[in-house]
């Protein structure tokens, strides 16, 4: 029976993490966001300088997963 409420603990604490996580990303997403919409507002960053640095980002990043992956021989 203790092992049971344990684990019933666990899952309660996992549970109370996740939403902990889910508020942080809210908030950092909203951060960045108004972060985001205030340096396009001041004309310091325009659309699109922002969608080719999110390509390029995301294309580094694609390569060194695929790198991470498949080490040259």
């Amino acid at each position: 029976m203790k092992s049971r409420s344990s684990s019933a603990l666990d899952h309660l604490n996992l549970v109370a993490k996740l939403a902990d996580l889910k508020e942080d990303h809210y908030r950092t997403l909203l951060t960045l966001s108004a972060m985001t919409e205030l340096l396009m507002d001041k004309g310091i960053l325009t659309p699109d300088e922002l969608e080719r640095k999110i390509a390029s980002l995301d294309s580094e990043l694609d390569e060194l997963i695929v790198g991470a992956l498949h080490p040259m021989p």
